[in-house]
């Protein structure tokens, strides 16, 4: 297997799988879900209070089925949307409409981080190509400057998933579970400032 991909091989796994295997991406989402609600369950986190920072995209939509995922373990959970939820991808427009049936709070992203013991880093993946700038920088200085611990999903939010670089504001997790295969930059000795813990998940995502 190899080490570490691309973000384009990245890409080509995906659509392989979804494509030529035939899994659906809605499967390979909660597969992935799954694999990070066991390291948090099972980790070192304080999971009293737990904030899940999600985007509209499908970053944002692994975050939100580990919402549910902890929620049905009885774990009280909350979802900031960075967002506007009719703009969502079509996977992450499903996992929202699933918590709703849950009644698991959605609201409007913010600074105030107070009280939240953990937070879930699901704002962007892998396939930010753009400076993180304007409220995305505030919002995630401020999960920086939170007193909880940091957990993001698939790569910390806001670091080039190739060369490690960040982009930006740029989230420091203390762990994150990255999907399918390990990303470049996780090999880098920037990337490896942000990333904490990396845990790779297999979700039955291959290359060719």
């Amino acid at each position: 297997m190899t080490t570490s991909i691309s973000v384009a091989d990245a890409r080509r796994a995906d659509a392989h799988t979804i494509q030529d295997v035939g899994i659906p991406s809605l499967v390979l989402m909660e597969r992935a879900a799954l694999g990070a609600t066991n390291r948090l369950l099972t980790g070192d986190y304080d999971l009293t209070n737990v904030l899940i920072f999600a985007g509209t995209g499908n970053n944002g939509g692994d975050g939100i089925a580990i919402a549910r995922l902890l929620h049905v373990r009885g774990v009280k959970v909350t979802v900031m949307l960075t967002g506007d939820r009719s703009k969502a991808s079509t996977e992450t427009t499903q996992q929202l409409k699933i918590i709703d049936y849950y009644k698991i709070p959605v609201i409007p992203a913010d600074i105030n981080l107070g009280d939240y013991t953990t937070i879930v880093d699901a704002i962007f993946g892998v396939g930010l190509d753009r400076p993180v700038e304007g409220k995305f920088a505030t919002w995630i200085n401020a999960i920086n400057g939170s007193n909880a611990k940091v957990f993001s999903v698939d790569v910390p939010s806001g670091l080039n998933a190739d060369t490690g670089e960040p982009q930006g504001a740029t989230v420091k997790a203390n762990a994150t579970s990255s999907f399918a295969y390990s990303k470049k930059c996780f090999d880098t000795a920037s990337g490896k400032q942000y990333t904490g813990t990396l845990f790779v998940e297999d979700i039955g995502v291959y290359l060719e």
